[in-house]
């Protein structure tokens, strides 16, 4: 039988708990303070803990605190109706398992507490798990109540105590800078130098010198020795933002870096040992880059020890009630004025059902625009840019791709190409509204057989024929592959070519 310890100071939840886990295999016990579920640990020896952040007398951080002193290997989740990222951090980085949000979703509360049990079984001697956060926080300006962010919290509370080396990836205008500056001002280092270096912006020339500093001389206007970012930085964190931009050589520098924790000053011969944290961030995909020899594959490996993936704003539409909430505060502040400005329903659905191309930077900069040219305190559709408005109206929030007939009849980005392609859309749900506007222009269209036939195509052209590497890619058996190759009359040596 698992024990569960419940540490709530209201009733009501300690009674719907009773309810949820009215089970033979759970024993359920409750405390309505964080002193007495303290003094109940010891004799009860519970497998798991859900615990409230705010209550009377100790609160749940503290209480947290103490738990892990008594049994670091005890399972907590942490729940709170008033979440922050801030809180939420601070409670991974004491080292809760997960983080709630009361109101909570019964079966996902149910999901969380039995794979958290299932945890606490299967780990009695090691302590490994994933915790998961919901929290959001407009103090450090990473704003998000939907899942994918409590994921991005959950990473940052876990990364930020630790020294290894953080990869952050997702596309432009998702925030990868301001996660960067979550984890140092959260971690050992935050009282040491940050500095943040964006590797596309400088001249590759002048990469290597801003990084690793010169000796005097060591080239045509070197009239002075230069100390570089690396040995500005040392025990602080550097952030190399675009280090997907990086030429080959200067790579080379950061690996010798993150392996030895020395470098060479251009034109010295003298190594300098730094002890520098590296975070670094790319909108480019490294896997593709390394498979193609521009980034090389050993850095990548060590860049990637601990990764985060920053999901598009499309994937989070959820938050953008809050970021805009949090951009008219933060203008409002920066323009000292008495209270911000609100936004009217109307225009808020509108920015709801925009694909945000250019992400939290780009709802950013509509909000400041609506802000300026705003002729009273609430934001109206007027407002709004334009063309934002425009796309919505039309039911085209991103503009469609050229299209162009491709070999089976479906619009490709190219000539002979195919909308699956590596160039074409990523995003599953856009893929498919794109692919329903083609087919109201062209009632002839039958989506399902055409994107079918263009799969195996591709799939055939990406293994240089071998049905069976093009098999494993669909994830059908290879005489699934047969039919399909027989059912749409394609010629493999056609493909292929």
């Amino acid at each position: 039988m698992d024990k569960l310890l419940l540490i709530d100071d209201e009733t009501d939840v300690q009674y719907s708990f009773k309810r949820i886990f009215d089970s033979p295999e759970i024993e359920l016990t409750t405390a309505d303070s964080g002193e007495a579920g303290l003094e109940l640990i010891p004799k009860l020896r519970p497998d798991l803990v859900i615990m409230d952040i705010r209550m009377g007398g100790l609160n749940g951080l503290e209480t947290l605190r103490r738990i892990r002193q008594i049994d670091a290997r005890l399972l907590v989740i942490m729940m709170t109706a008033y979440g922050t990222t801030q809180t939420a951090i601070e409670a991974m980085k004491l080292g809760a398992y997960d983080y709630l949000l009361k109101p909570f979703d019964v079966p996902k509360l149910k999901n969380i507490v039995f794979g958290a049990l299932k945890a606490a079984r299967d780990m009695r001697q090691v302590v490994a798990f994933q915790p998961e956060l919901e929290a959001e926080d407009v103090d450090i300006g990473v704003v998000g109540r939907s899942d994918p962010m409590q994921n991005v919290f959950k990473m940052i509370g876990q990364l930020a105590g630790s020294k290894a080396t953080v990869l952050i990836t997702g596309e432009s205008g998702t925030g990868k800078e301001l996660v960067a500056r979550a984890i140092y001002q959260n971690g050992d280092r935050s009282t040491q130098p940050f500095l943040a270096i964006n590797c596309a912006a400088i001249p590759e020339n002048l990469l290597e010198s801003e990084l690793f500093g010169h000796e005097k001389g060591a080239f045509t206007g070197a009239a002075a020795m230069r100390i570089g970012k690396f040995e500005q930085c040392n025990n602080g964190t550097i952030f190399l933002d675009e280090i997907g931009d990086m030429s080959l050589p200067t790579q080379t520098k950061i690996l010798r870096v993150l392996q030895s924790g020395t470098f060479e000053r251009v034109g010295g011969n003298q190594p300098v040992q730094v002890d520098v944290r590296v975070i670094a961030a790319t909108n480019r995909p490294l896997e593709q880059a390394v498979a193609a020899k521009e980034f090389r594959e050993d850095l990548f490996y060590r860049l990637n020890v601990m990764r985060i993936q920053l999901p598009p704003l499309r994937e989070r539409s959820t938050d953008i009630r809050l970021l805009v909430t949090y951009f008219l505060r933060k203008f409002a502040n920066a323009n000292h004025q008495v209270r911000p400005r609100s936004i009217a329903e109307d225009a808020m659905a509108i920015l709801e059902r925009y694909r945000w191309p250019g992400n939290v930077r780009e709802l950013e900069n509509a909000v400041l625009r609506a802000s300026v040219v705003a002729k009273g305190d609430v934001l109206l559709p007027a407002d709004l840019p334009p063309e934002i408005c425009a796309a919505v109206a039309t039911g085209s929030p991103v503009a469609p791709a050229p299209i162009a007939a491709g070999t089976s009849g479906v619009p490709s980005s190219e000539p002979g190409g195919s909308v699956l392609s590596s160039s074409g859309p990523t995003d599953m749900a856009g893929l498919s509204r794109m692919l329903f506007d083609w087919a109201r222009r062209d009632p002839k269209l039958k989506i399902l057989p055409s994107i079918e036939r263009e799969m195996v195509i591709n799939a055939l052209r990406e293994t240089k024929g071998n049905q069976v590497q093009a098999a494993k890619l669909l994830g059908i058996t290879r005489a699934t592959l047969r039919k399909r190759v027989e059912k749409f009359g394609i010629k493999q040596e056609l493909s292929i070519a």
